[in-house]
């Protein structure tokens, strides 16, 4: 018989924890000098050895303070309770988003940890590694940024959206994706490429963009950063009716929802390789 599931601001109390814990770990690599490891998909989707270190360290913690949950992880795939805890509750952790720009220095990497019960995400921390920022969010109860509450943007008319968006690793892909950025510019305010899918869907949580999209995303990389989108108000989804997912996520206000989604449709932005 199952046990009934902490509450979403339990969970979330633990998933700060770890990630504070977490991207201390990874800031301290990093500055202590980080090496690509592994490469995964392709010889640019590359795996450092902090990747593999603040995963563990995660895996770890999360043992420690939750033994009955399953995790799913980046590197390390599903932990050995499998899909889901005794209460039904899993964890969904990218140790490092935005690995090349950690691996450049670059100040786009973040620790990402969402906690969902019965498969559907209630609590989620984005914690950039470098600049220290917290993005954090629980189901129904909103998204914050160091404590203040996020709103998303109030940008009504696509022409002045300034839209962020992301890039596959295989060459195809990423064709496939500068012909559909290459439609959609002239209709937007402009573009901005992050690195880092959760900082991306964080920042359109903040309005510091007003929308974001990408094609390829993981659970990992949807799973804390969508939830802060989501209860800032953002609409999160897929195109034409479809869940967000890894044919795509927009990410968007209800005004720029509709409009971006018919421009993303028509330029077959969820297609392609």
């Amino acid at each position: 018989m199952s046990r009934s599931a902490p509450s979403s601001e339990e969970l979330l109390r633990i998933a700060v924890e770890v990630a504070r814990e977490a991207a201390a770990t990874a800031y301290r690599m990093r500055a202590e000098g980080v090496s690509v490891a592994a490469t995964k998909s392709t010889a640019t989707d590359v795996v450092t050895a902090a990747d593999r270190a603040v995963e563990r360290q995660v895996l770890d913690a999360l043992r420690r303070l939750r033994p009955d949950d399953a995790v799913l992880g980046e590197e390390y795939g599903e932990g050995d309770a499998g899909p889901a805890g005794a209460d039904g509750v899993r964890w969904i952790v990218d140790p490092i988003d935005g690995t090349v720009n950690y691996l450049y220095g670059l100040p786009n990497s973040a620790v990402s940890l969402a906690a969902e019960v019965a498969g559907t995400v209630v609590a989620g921390v984005v914690r950039n590694i470098t600049t220290g920022e917290e993005w954090t969010a629980t189901r129904g109860g909103g998204a914050h940024r160091d404590g203040v509450r996020l709103r998303g943007s109030t940008e009504i008319d696509l022409g002045q959206a300034l839209v962020a968006t992301g890039f596959g690793y295989a060459a195809q892909r990423r064709a496939h994706q500068a012909r559909v950025l290459g439609g959609l510019i002239e209709h937007v305010r402009d573009i901005r490429r992050f690195g880092a899918a959760a900082i991306d869907l964080c920042l359109a949580a903040e309005g510091r963009v007003d929308a974001y999209y990408e094609k390829g995303l993981a659970a990992w990389d949807l799973a804390a950063g969508g939830l802060v989108a989501t209860e800032a108000g953002l609409r999160v989804a897929g195109l034409g009716g479809r869940a967000a997912g890894p044919d795509l996520v927009l990410a968007a206000p209800p005004a720029l929802f509709g409009p971006l989604h018919e421009r993303l449709a028509d330029l077959d932005a969820s297609g392609g390789p």
